[in-house]
Formats: C-alpha cells, sequence, structure tokens
C-alpha cells in the first residue's frame, strides 16, 4: 500500500470501535503484565495474542480489515512494556526496605517520562529502522503472518476464551480458595527450592518460549543450584549462604552480559551506518505533516521537565538520562530487529551506573533513572515492532504511532494502579528472590544499587554472557536460570516439552494449523492467570479496607 492511500485511510484504520476495543483490552493486558513480570520474572511479548484478539473482536462487529486489527492491537500491548519497564526496576526499592520514601505519583512520572521519550524516539527512527533497514523483527513478523494468515472464527474465539477460563478458576481454587497446593512434589534439599509450581501460566511461558531457549534456561537452573549450591556446598568449597550469594551474582553478570554483548555484536558496529541515515524529518512535506517536529520536541521537553522538577534529579541529570534513553531506545530497537529480544533493564542498568558515577543522586533516585529507561526502551521495543507489522501488511504508520502513544499513555496508569494494588495487597516483603513475587529483574537492579554478594561471580557472568551472546547463544535465558528459583525454571521446562510432545502428535496427525492452536490456547492459560491474580489482589486490597 502506498504512503498516499494510507494517509488518506488512517482515520479509518484507528476508529471509534478500534479504540474502544483497544484501550479496553490495554486495561487488562497492561494488568496482567504487571503481574506476569512481577511473578515469572519474564514477560512474553502479547503482540500475538492481541492480534488474534483484536480481529476476533472487530468481526463480531463487523470490522475485517486487518489494518484495523493491527492499530487495535497496538493500542491493547502498548502498556505491557510500560508495565516491563516498571515491574523491571521499581520493586527493587521496596526489597532494600525505601517504600517510605517513593509514592505513586513518583512512579507515574516516572512511567511517564519513558513513554513520552520512547515515543519521540520511535517516531525519529521509524523510517531509518523500519522502511530503510533490513532488520527482521521477528515479533513483528510473525503478527503480521498472523493477521494474514488467521481465520480468526467461533473456533479460536471458544479456544482462547475457554483456556483463559479454565486458567482463571484454576487460580481462584488456589490462591483464593486454597483447595489446591502451590507446590507440587516439593523435596529438601537445602539451599535448592526443588519443586514444580502448581501454575498454568509458568507453564504456559514455557510452552510459548520453547526449544533451546528453554534448555538453556534450565541449564542454567541446573549448574546454579546443582552444580554450585549442591555441589559447591557437598565439597565443602562454601556454605549455602555463600552459595546463593555466589549463584545471584553469577546469574546478574551473566544477564547483563548480555545485555552487553548486544551493544558490542549488534549495535556499535552499525552505528555510523544508522548516523548515516536520514532522520525521520528528512523526508519532505509528507513526513513532516505525519509527526510534526515541534510536537516532538515538546514531548522531549516534557520528559526532561518531569525528570528534572518532578523527580527532583536536577538539570544536568535530566539532560545525561534523555540523551541516554535515545541512545539505548535506539540499542533496544536494534535488538529487537534482529532478536526479538529486549532486555530493557539491562539498558536501564547502563544508564543507572552513568548517573551514579558522576551524580551524587539518592538510591530510590537511581531506581527512577533505571525505570525511565527501561519504560522508554521497552516501549520502542515494541513500537519497532509494530511498525513492521505494519509495513508489511500496509498499515498507516501515523495510526499507528497514534495508537501506541493513547495505549502507552493509558498503560502508565494501569501499570502504576496494579503495583501500587499488589502492594496494599500483599506488602512491599511479597517482592524478591523467594518471595511470591520473584522479581527477579528488579532485584538485579537492587543490588547493582545496594551492591554485588560476589563481585568475582558477577565478573566472571559478565563475560560469560559476553561470550555466550557473541557465540549466539542465549545468555540471557541461562542467566536468567541460574537466578530465578528452581522450581520456576523446572515448570516452564515441563511447559516446553508438553510444547514438544504437542508438536510431535500433530506432525504424526497432519494438523495444519498445530501453531496457531498451541499459541491461542497457551496465550489464553498465560492471560487467564495472571488477569485473575490481579483482580484476586484487588479483592483482597478491598476486603481489608472494608475491615
Amino acid at each position: 500500500m502506498s504512503d498516499t492511500s494510507s494517509r488518506a485511510s488512517w482515520r479509518e484504520q484507528l476508529s471509534p470501535v478500534g479504540l474502544a476495543i483497544g484501550c479496553l483490552g490495554c486495561v487488562i493486558i497492561t494488568a496482567s503484565s504487571v503481574y506476569t513480570a512481577l511473578k515469572m520474572g519474564a514477560l512474553p511479548w502479547p503482540t500475538i495474542f492481541t492480534s488474534i484478539v483484536a480481529l476476533f473482536l472487530l468481526r463480531a462487529f463487523g470490522h475485517r480489515s486487518l489494518n484495523e486489527a493491527n492499530v487495535t492491537q497496538i493500542v491493547m500491548s502498548a502498556g505491557s512494556m510500560v508495565a516491563g519497564g516498571l515491574a523491571f526496576t521499581i520493586p527493587g526499592i521496596w526489597m532494600l526496605g525505601l517504600a517510605d520514601e517513593v509514592s505513586w505519583v513518583e512512579m507515574l512520572l516516572v512511567a511517564l517520562a519513558g513513554t513520552l521519550l520512547g515515543l519521540v524516539c520511535t517516531a525519529a527512527i521509524r523510517r531509518r529502522f523500519v522502511d530503510e533497514s533490513d532488520l527482521e523483527y521477528p515479533i513483528g513478523t510473525a503478527a503480521a503472518e498472523t493477521l494474514m494468515a488467521t481465520k480468526t472464527g467461533g473456533v479460536t474465539g471458544r479456544r482462547l476464551f475457554g483456556s483463559m477460563g479454565v486458567a482463571g478458576l484454576w487460580c481462584v481454587a488456589r490462591d483464593a480458595l486454597g483447595i489446591i497446593p502451590s507446590m507440587l512434589l516439593q523435596l529438601p534439599i537445602p539451599g535448592v527450592s526443588f519443586a514444580i509450581y502448581n501454575s498454568p501460566q509458568m507453564l504456559a511461558v514455557g510452552f510459548l518460549v520453547g526449544g533451546v531457549a528453554v534448555a538453556f534456561w534450565f541449564l542454567g537452573a541446573l549448574v546454579g543450584n546443582f552444580g554450585i549450591i549442591v555441589g559447591g556446598t557437598t565439597a565443602g568449597l562454601w556454605d549455602v549462604a555463600t552459595a546463593q550469594g555466589i549463584v545471584s551474582s553469577l546469574g546478574m553478570g551473566l544477564m547483563m552480559g548480555s545485555g552487553v554483548g548486544v551493544v558490542l555484536k549488534d549495535i556499535l558496529p552499525h552505528a555510523a551506518r544508522f548516523l548515516r541515515g536520514r532522520s525521520a524529518f528528512s523526508g519532505g512535506k509528507s513526513q513532516r505533516s505525519r509527526l510534526d517536529a515541534s510536537v516532538l520536541a515538546l514531548m522531549v521537553a516534557a520528559a526532561a521537565l518531569v525528570v528534572c522538577i518532578g523527580l527532583g534529579m536536577g538539570p544536568i541529570v535530566s539532560v545525561v538520562v534523555v540523551l541516554l534513553s535515545f541512545v539505548t531506545t535506539i540499542m533496544s530497537a536494534q535488538s529487537v530487529g534482529q532478536t526479538g529480544i529486549d532486555p530493557m533493564e539491562i539498558f536501564g542498568l547502563i544508564v543507572l551506573l552513568a548517573v551514579a558515577a558522576f551524580s551524587d543522586v539518592s538510591q530510590v533516585q537511581l531506581f527512577y533513572v533505571a525505570g525511565v529507561v527501561a519504560v522508554a526502551c521497552g516501549l520502542a521495543g515494541d513500537v519497532m515492532s509494530d511498525f513492521k507489522t505494519g509495513a508489511i501488511i500496509g498499515t498507516n504508520p501515523r495510526a499507528m504511532w497514534v495508537g501506541q502513544a493513547i495505549g502507552a499513555l493509558l498503560g502508565t496508569v494501569v501499570a502504576v494502579a496494579v503495583l501500587c494494588t499488589l502492594v496494599a495487597a500483599y506488602g512491599t516483603g511479597a517482592f524478591g528472590p523467594g518471595q511470591q513475587f520473584v522479581s527477579a529483574q528488579a532485584s538485579v537492579v537492587a543490588t547493582m544499587v545496594s551492591g554485588i554478594p560476589s563481585v568475582p561471580a558477577f565478573v566472571i557472568g559478565l563475560l560469560g554472557g559476553v561470550v555466550l551472546y557473541w557465540a549466539g547463544l542465549p545468555a540471557m535465558m541461562f542467566g536468567l536460570g541460574v537466578y530465578l528459583p528452581f522450581y520456576m525454571s523446572l515448570t516452564a521446562t515441563l511447559g516446553a516439552v508438553a510444547k514438544w510432545a504437542y508438536d510431535r502428535a500433530c506432525a504424526a496427525r497432519g494438523v495444519s494449523d498445530s501453531e496457531e492452536r498451541g499459541v491461542v490456547v497457551a496465550s489464553g492459560v498465560l492471560g487467564g492467570e495472571s488477569i485473575v491474580g490481579v483482580a484476586i489482589a484487588l479483592a483482597n486490597v478491598l476486603s481489608g479496607l472494608a475491615g
């Protein structure tokens, strides 16, 4: 589709019906994304799920345009990356016992500043990174293929909402009624939380990720828990507490090393080529009319003022945060374009360390820095991936960007509200390794701010993460396995095993749409438990207020 025809129909693509469906979906997806990120230490991309749901619901209203469905799913999914940026950073404040120094207002300002910067950056680099680039954007490409190939009808809808209902009822039986246990087959191994997590959601994460990535995830869990903790303590090299500190430091190093690997392998070699590329506003009158430069400048100024005055960091720090946010969002776009992975909290840590090196901001403000950058990078990855989808099927870029802005701004409010709800329901002590909300990435940020338990293990992990990523291996997943409690890694692995068995059974039966069926059911399971989990937390808050 040409730019001219796209521009003529952008208001049709961002229709009132699609906007209403998108905003309602945004509230649900953002809330469930906060819960998923905190509970599972991961945030699977919701794009395929939201694409199917958007197409299904729009067709129920007689709308059959793929471009309208694409814009609708963009509104639905944008808030999830804002949720990830907050969930991967802010809970670290509570882990350090600094809960009294942060309020919902500051969290909202962090999300707002990150959202503004993410939107501006993607507007500036869209032409260079999508139209003029050979980056694959695997998630965006998959979403486009889903929209073009999926014949969404009654069967797909029943599978999706049926699986959501079953997972939601399972969550109620486990967490609200207590009639089924949270852990199965627990074994008393010192220092190792060996069990199967009775969570359909965790199984769905393993099912959706699948393959080599989960294999490295589980390998990391075996190395950390049975190699270092069990093996090291049995050999008398260290006690259990020391071993756990080594494991957590090694896992953090591996995850951060994978982010450094992205920079060294995927970003720096292409930096000169990017700088030689045209800017977003060099395309003449049509480009200027799409995203007016003055509006973007005002958004940058607003973000800088939020960081400077709203978060109290001063003018120098705010300028550094804004400038480095643009650098890291470019890194995020490059990473997502090549791998489909967006280590947003790692980019936040990079800027956090840079700010800590020259300023005397407080520990809480360092979390704010990481949060702003993580939100910006998370949103940039989502926006650029969605732009790739639109480039394939002919969706108007302006409609997509406006949809992203609406979804992201709504997501800032929802994400902060859900975080506050969870804290009110379960207390700040419920966040951290071994707690109800493992918050793996936020724990990494907290440790970097407060001090690393084992610096040698962290350095080894950092170097190892770079080497693994450079070799084309999933260093982030390996580090996640080392860091997370063993029961989570084991359960995710069982989900991947289920995916393997499912694929083989479908292949033997000659089922042609097995991939679509599996994605639909697993996405429904993931969404059902996370949504009901948020609802249970909200019910706990309301009952506490009533009491």
